[in-house]
């Protein structure tokens, strides 16, 4: 017989970012806070998930990647928290969706991956394998999964196949394999200055000395490195660009902008989620460091936004953009930099806090 089950009365929100706005959904959905239910940001910040990769190739459509968070941000945040994390993978469709069906029917919403082409509710033809939603029913005999997604502020309708096929891409930056997070989530949370102590430190690490690989593989760029080193290999190959044939001018100012500020990254490369995040810290602690934290992390993201923009100015000639989008990106390297000092700064006095 063909299965109905829909869990009922899951609070959503749009979100900034897929992950951290499945992760807020999913902690308010247990009831987990300090002081009521936590913002996005403070949940992006607290995963210790900040982190810099850049690669340009022309293997790629656009010829640019760039992201501004680590790849394990999903494992990472509900094992800080206490809580527990399988993360299972196959390329059996039938296990992955048995996986799924199980937690629902158990009155679990389910946590997995999911590559935007093959989303039809998301409209884009550009394929991106890791993209977080959270299945919460399904209808198998109309064929149907119950789908929210940080994009949407509605329940989304997915057919089962499409459903099957995004969770099955072998698209860039990684195949999906029906990727699922089973997540056991602690009855409490632990104290928020521990945890932000713990998620600054690793962030600030994952940008000075990154020793785990990022969601992309640099292996093949012609121009790649993570953390601080990314953000002055990209300043440096910005300069570069104005002998480029004009095509490849446009197709890179645009890809530039779409992925610091559009690309689910809540805006400024995924700094302006972390500066929201450390003020919560800040005002949940009192910790004047975390408060100076906040400020070198939104200066950090409007630099970027600034970048952004630059490459997409109207009435502007490309070539007059593309030094405009030089100029912006050579104050990053040093405001990343002083980003990462306020992350070990912040550490440090939240660590001495607690003793």
């Amino acid at each position: 017989m063909p299965r109905t089950t829909l869990i009922k009365d899951y609070t959503h929100q749009m979100g900034g970012h897929c992950g951290s706005g499945a992760m807020r959904d999913l902690l308010q959905w247990h009831g987990l806070g300090w002081n009521g239910p936590p913002g996005e940001g403070l949940v992006f910040t607290l995963g210790g998930a900040l982190g810099l990769s850049y690669l340009r190739s022309s293997d790629l459509i656009p010829p640019l990647y760039l992201v501004g968070r680590g790849a394990d941000f999903e494992i990472d945040l509900p094992r800080r928290l206490g809580g527990q994390v399988q993360v299972l993978t196959t390329d059996d469709p039938r296990e992955g969706w048995s996986w799924v069906r199980d937690e629902i029917d158990a009155g679990r919403p389910s946590l997995v991956w999911g590559d935007i082409a093959e989303l039809p509710y998301l409209r884009v033809q550009l394929q991106m394998s890791r993209h977080d939603i959270v299945v919460i029913g399904y209808d198998e005999a109309r064929g149907i999964a119950f789908v929210v997604d940080n994009d949407r502020a509605e329940v989304q309708e997915v057919p089962l196949d499409a459903l099957a096929r995004a969770r099955s891409s072998t698209s860039f930056p990684q195949p999906t394999r029906h990727c699922t997070y089973r997540i056991k989530w602690p009855g409490a949370l632990p104290d928020v200055a521990e945890v932000a102590a713990e998620a600054f430190r690793q962030s600030a690490a994952s940008m000075r000395r990154p020793s785990q690989p990022g969601i992309v593989d640099l292996t093949t760029a012609a121009a790649g490195a993570e953390g601080l080193a990314a953000v002055a290999q990209l300043a440096a190959d910005v300069r570069t660009w104005v002998d480029l044939p004009i095509v490849d001018l446009e197709i890179l100012l645009f890809a530039l902008n779409a992925f610091i500020e559009k690309a689910g990254t809540g805006g400024g490369l995924f700094r302006r989620l972390l500066a929201d995040g450390c003020a919560d810290v800040a005002r949940l602690t009192g910790d004047l460091a975390t408060a100076d934290l906040a400020v070198a992390a939104r200066r950090c993201a409007q630099a970027w936004s600034k970048t952004a923009r630059a490459g997409i100015q109207r009435d502007v000639d490309v070539r007059a953009r593309v030094d405009d989008v030089a100029f912006a990106a050579s104050r990053l390297p040093e405001l990343e930099l002083d980003l990462v000092e306020s992350l070990e700064s912040a550490s440090r006095s939240l660590t001495a806090a607690a003793h």
